[in-house]
């Protein structure tokens, strides 16, 4: 079968187009020096594995020999995964956002020799339809303006460029270009966005606004830390429970198999996007496992080890990181994996269980969805109790075992293709979810709780090696994705922030400084690399690669932003280490979005969840003793039980050997175990007894 260049990348989505006809280029030096040798306009074409409508417009168009004819005459065609290269993907989603005021994938775009975007959309039919012309129809366009109308097409390139990067200061980031940036705002902001929340959220259904729904994890979490500050009158976790409650019973999340997909197409999140994003499950996983924390409602605990278990057995890859997302389709098909006709369900069960099952997850005859049905929990086992009579936790025996015979025939149905490129930022987010699920699975102490923080452990530990040994290189800086052997892509800000606030939570979780020392480096790096001389950070580094306009963004998306990410870890740095520098480059970025968050908090979900670390009183916890012994671990408790957004804790066996400035000049009580409690810039008398550290923590 004849290939493209795209058969010597790692990224699945290029491969997928590595035998069309059309004669791809990957980005780099190669094809943009053919195009300006051959003065011929660039195609560029971005999307990623998972995406239903990029499969649409490949089968359609560039398996086409027509179309391919076309391209490879008139252009020099080149394909981008976003995912690797989202440098390039926030500046050209910029171009075509002011050039069709919408964007989305797959995009289509077309630039000049020196790369400035002067007509772009997304998908393009192969024929004329809903009110779009055909791809050729453009491609015959394109091709003769840029030929018969090359003045304008350059004015117009020059001008694009310039509106996106004026976009890339703090106008376009969300909010009007005539904010000013400001100073570190006061907790009337939080407040704030908090009642702006509940105007657009949806008290029955769960969520903000209409169809679609996504699930907004940064939202929530922040929100569950209004609610453990107690600063509020219960309206923040009613929001984050109404929410977390809807999704977990809803179709977005897989009742049989754990994990969440992508969003809700409906406004009552039963018919899903059925991707499955690592991004979203890492932080999904994370909220729920707070959520627990801050309750004690043991659902929120399902759900969130169901989806690390998820993770781990769906898109964990053979050298230990996490696979970066899992495709809607099956042989074409949306969702085809995932969805069940009756008669299958009582072919499989029997008659009597299919009967539970059906009342508890939606199966009906008739179906929820084409036909078919989507499993989603209707009824509770209390609620199934009443109706048959029987006890709830025999209920709840038998529908986990009616779930896992079903999820074993599920097994053997064809399944989604798997994107299994690791990226740095999304494997940060999954350390992330692990360290705090190790931690709290530690303090718990339930039956079953030590060997599933051990196993996750294990995961963890592997996959955080993985990384720093495949995407850090030498210098410290970070390659963005690891495939086959090969990094590639340089790491942008998100990586750096994200991975960097994994590595202190797995840090957190088993007080080993090698993670400290790591995430450190990183956000050094940030500061020394990214920084913008007039606030906040640049998406790329210093030394990366030079696009038409250097990248800023500082609206959360799907991944937080790397700017938010960046001042969050920046702040959890300044508390184990008391350097200022820190909290002045943090305090100095929140300036940059102070005038907006109040105004608009469903974008800016990450930066509120970093306002609130900057205004809290951060208590801070110095243990001196070996984390491997028990008494250790008995005194550390305290400090863990719980949801403590606002708490830091460093242990050590060896202060003056520690790394860790909060260690620094701590010594034992008696030779026992010995804590040292710090706020306000002051430290309590140390104590040696886990009860007094509860008490402390109290006050």
């Amino acid at each position: 079968m004849p290939t493209n260049r795209l058969a010597g990348e790692t990224s699945p989505y290029l491969l997928q187009h590595a035998h069309n006809p059309v004669d791809w280029y990957p980005w780099g030096e190669e094809a943009l020096a053919r195009a300006r040798a051959e003065d011929k306009p660039i195609f560029l074409s971005i999307g990623y594995a998972a995406c239903h409508w990029c499969h649409v417009m490949e089968r359609e168009s560039f398996e086409d020999e027509a179309t391919a004819a076309d391209l490879n005459r008139d252009f020099v065609p080149i394909k981008v995964d976003r995912e690797e290269r989202p440098d390039l993907d926030q500046v050209y989603m910029a171009a075509v956002q002011a050039m069709t005021g919408s964007g989305g994938w797959p995009m289509s775009v077309f630039l000049t020799p020196d790369g400035r975007p002067f007509y772009g959309g997304t998908y393009f039919p192969d024929s004329p339809r809903h009110g779009m012309p055909a791809f050729r129809q453009v491609l015959e366009g394109v091709a003769r303006a840029y030929r018969e109308q090359r003045d304008e097409v350059e004015r117009s390139g020059g001008a694009i460029v310039a509106a996106i990067a004026d976009a890339s200061r703090f106008g376009a980031a969300g909010g009007p270009a005539d904010v000013p940036a400001q100073g570190l705002p006061d907790r009337t902001v939080l407040d704030a966005a908090v009642a702006a929340l509940e105007r657009t959220f949806d008290p029955r259904l769960g969520g903000w606004g209409a169809a679609p729904k996504f699930p907004q994890p940064m939202t929530i979490e922040f929100l569950l830390r209004r609610a453990a500050s107690g600063d509020d009158d219960g309206r923040s976790l009613a929001m984050a429970r109404r929410t977390l409650d809807a999704m977990a019973d809803g179709g977005i999340h897989d009742q049989l198999g754990g994990g969440f997909h992508r969003y809700a197409t409906d406004a009552i999140w039963l018919v899903p996007h059925f991707e499955q994003m690592l991004y979203d499950n890492g932080q999904l996983a994370r909220v729920y496992l707070h959520a627990w924390q801050l309750t004690g409602d043991r659902a929120y605990r399902e759900v969130a080890l169901g989806t690390l278990d998820y993770m781990a057995r769906e898109l964990l890859t053979a050298d230990g990181a996490f696979a970066a997302s899992q495709d809607a389709d099956t042989d074409g098909e949306e969702g085809a994996t995932f969805v069940w006709t009756a008669e299958e369900i009582r072919r499989i069960l029997g008659p009597d269980a299919a009967a539970l099952f059906g009342a508890a997850f939606d199966v009906t005859e008739a179906g929820n969805w084409e036909g078919r049905t989507i499993l989603r929990r209707v009824r509770s086992d209390a609620e199934l109790g009443e109706i048959t009579g029987t006890p709830a936790d025999e209920v709840a025996r038998r529908l986990a075992t009616a779930r896992e015979t079903l999820l074993a025939v599920r097994a053997e149905r064809p399944q989604p293709a798997r994107d299994d490129k690791a990226l740095a930022s999304w494997n940060g987010l999954a350390l992330g979810a692990l360290g705090d699920a190790i931690a709290a699975l530690q303090t718990t102490g339930g039956p079953g709780d030590a060997g599933l923080a051990t196993r996750y452990l294990k995961l963890a530990t592997t996959g955080a090696e993985v990384l720093l040994a495949n995407l850090r290189g030498p210098e410290g800086r970070l390659r963005r994705s690891w495939k086959d052997g090969r990094a590639s892509a340089d790491g942008v800000l998100e990586d750096y922030a994200c991975l960097a606030d994994g590595l202190f939570a797995l840090y957190g979780a088993t007080f080993d400084e090698r993670w400290f020392v790591a995430a450190r480096s990183l956000a050094d790096t940030i500061l020394a690399e990214f920084a913008d001389p007039a606030g906040g950070f640049f998406d790329t580094g210093d030394r990366h690669e030079t696009l038409v306009t250097r990248p800023k963004d500082l609206q959360d998306n799907a991944v937080p932003s790397g700017n938010a990410m960046a001042v969050t870890v920046l702040l959890e740095l300044a508390s184990l280490t008391g350097e200022g520098r820190y909290v002045a480059a943090a305090e100095r970025a929140i300036g940059q979005v102070s005038g907006v968050l109040a105004r608009y908090p469903g974008g800016f979900g990450q930066w509120l969840i970093a306002l609130d670390l900057a205004l809290a009183d951060v208590v801070e916890v110095a243990v001196v003793g070996d984390p491997a012994d028990e008494a250790t671990t008995r005194l550390v408790r305290p400090a863990r039980t719980g949801y403590r957004p606002h708490t830091v804790v460093a242990c050590a066996a060896d202060p003056a050997a520690s790394t860790i400035e909060l260690l620094g000049s701590r010594f034992r009580l008696a030779g026992l175990p010995t804590a040292y409690v710090c706020r306000d810039f002051a430290c309590r008398q140390p104590v040696t007894e886990p009860e007094a550290l509860a008490a402390l923590l109290l006050e």
